[in-house]
């Protein structure tokens, strides 16, 4: 890859859009956002190609194209699976971007490229978590993102909460099929849905956690409880891939009272005498997922 070619990472979430350019170095040279057109394929193709072509017309250069989206892009078929932005479930969404595009464009779990964005800086074995509308979850080694046989690596969400108690079980019905699953429980409407079963009120969480921030009694004990339930979860992870890093993304990891005690919580249920890994804060904001997108094409490769 030529220094003067740039990377540019498209986030396709069930919200916006955004696309990011991003030079040899990481330096951001331009940067757009748009609502998504959630309910229309069609529209959603369009929208990225567009912004797409808006950044590149700001910077004035053509650049290579990664894109970050909900779900995998099955093995078998080669169309969309596992999508909580069900529109595009069962759509050739690589075919069609690249043909909109006019160029090859490489599609990947928006997890996945959280955990990419994360780990760009440095080696090991990273585990990106994303807890927010939905709970994703991506594993990246020495730099590169491990996908697995069937495009599910990292797909933690989905998985049924550990060591569940009996008030807990057996859990929510998930729009997987399954009920008890890990997003459930840890999701945004999660969270608010516990709290209003021991509040009586319905409140987003963003506003649960500021109320606990205030000493709010039941608020606090909702936090606890989400506290535990997200230890619980990241101990099946430590003992599955043992991560040198676990970095947590999304809008609930903006709760600083989740990190008070995390670790000690998580190495109470891993299968270790000792827990030392460590459980970060994401570095990049709600632009991780975008940036990872963007970082898709490595060193020496051009689209």
């Amino acid at each position: 890859m030529t220094r003067d070619l740039v990377r540019i990472g498209v986030d396709l979430g069930g919200a916006k859009i955004e696309a990011i350019a991003l030079n040899a170095e990481g330096e951001t040279l331009a940067r757009r956002r748009i609502a998504t057109p959630a309910h229309d394929y069609a529209a959603i193709v369009a929208a990225v190609a567009k912004l797409v072509g808006d950044v590149e017309t700001d910077i004035g250069r053509r650049g290579v194209v990664g894109v970050g989206a909900p779900g995998a892009i099955s093995t078998h078929t080669g169309l969309v699976k596992n999508s909580n932005t069900a529109v595009i479930n069962g759509k050739p969404l690589d075919v069609d971007l690249a043909q909109a595009l006019g160029r090859p464009v490489r599609v990947a779990n928006d997890a996945n490229c959280f955990a990419l964005s994360e780990a760009i800086d440095g080696a090991g074995v990273v585990f990106g978590v994303i807890l927010g509308s939905g709970v994703g979850g991506g594993i990246v080694i020495d730099g590169r993102i491990v996908e697995g046989r069937n495009r599910v690596a990292g797909e933690w969400g989905h998985a049924p909460l550990p060591w569940m108690t009996e008030d807990e079980y057996p859990g929510a019905l998930c729009f997987c099929g399954h009920k008890g699953c890990i997003e459930t429980f840890l999701c945004g409407a999660g969270l608010s849905r516990d709290h209003e079963r021991r509040s009586g009120a319905r409140r987003p969480a963003i506003e649960i956690a500021a109320l606990a921030d205030a000493g709010e009694p039941t608020a606090r004990e909702t936090l606890e409880r989400y506290q535990d339930r997200l230890a619980r979860a990241l101990a099946m992870v430590v003992d599955l891939i043992d991560p040198d890093v676990i970095v947590l993304g999304g809008g609930l990891s903006n709760i600083s009272r989740l990190y008070d005690g995390l670790a000690a919580r998580v190495g109470e249920n891993a299968f270790t005498d000792a827990f030392d890994t460590k459980i970060l804060p994401n570095a990049h904001g709600d632009s991780s997922g975008v940036r990872g997108a963007a970082w898709l094409w490595r060193e020496g490769e051009a689209g």
